[in-house]
């Protein structure tokens, strides 16, 4: 297969600033999460439950970053915070929900706050509303892409 041009690949012009985006991003989000005490997987999960009435752990898994084999870990580490509850669930007891204790409650409304506070700027000073809109349009899109095999 002969190399193409890759100045000229548009493709490969986004790929670099998407990454680069990842990292900044990435760089920065991690700085304040670690400032407000807790892990990104920690927040992950408490954001997450957030203003939910709990989660099976495989709803949980598949609406956090966290990985399957990281998940029992960091639920370890938030019970022992008093900060979720692991109940089993009435229909089938070998179900387990996860749901956030009344502390846990409160670190989510004092936390994810401030996380999005922390945040906006930085969207703010690169996005009008509309460019919001269709960027997570565009975002979207991509992954969707990535997740199908060709």
């Amino acid at each position: 297969m002969e190399l193409p041009h890759l100045k000229d690949d548009p493709y490969l012009k986004v790929l670099r600033p998407l990454v680069e985006t990842y990292l900044a991003f990435w760089r920065i989000d991690i700085r304040h999460i670690k400032s407000l005490r807790l892990t990104p997987s920690q927040f992950d999960v408490i954001a997450t439950l957030g203003d939910t009435e709990g989660m099976t752990c495989s709803e949980l898994s598949a609406q956090t970053l966290v990985t399957k084999g990281t998940l029992t870990g960091v639920l370890d580490r938030l019970v022992s915070k008093g900060l979720i509850r692991r109940d089993a669930m009435k229909r089938d007891r070998r179900c387990t929900k996860i749901s956030l204790t009344v502390k846990g409650d409160a670190l989510f409304r004092k936390t994810f706050a401030a996380h999005l506070a922390f945040l906006r700027p930085f969207f703010e000073r690169a996005l009008s509303p509309e460019e919001v809109d269709q960027t997570r349009t565009l975002l979207l899109r991509l992954r969707d892409s990535f997740q199908h095999k060709p």
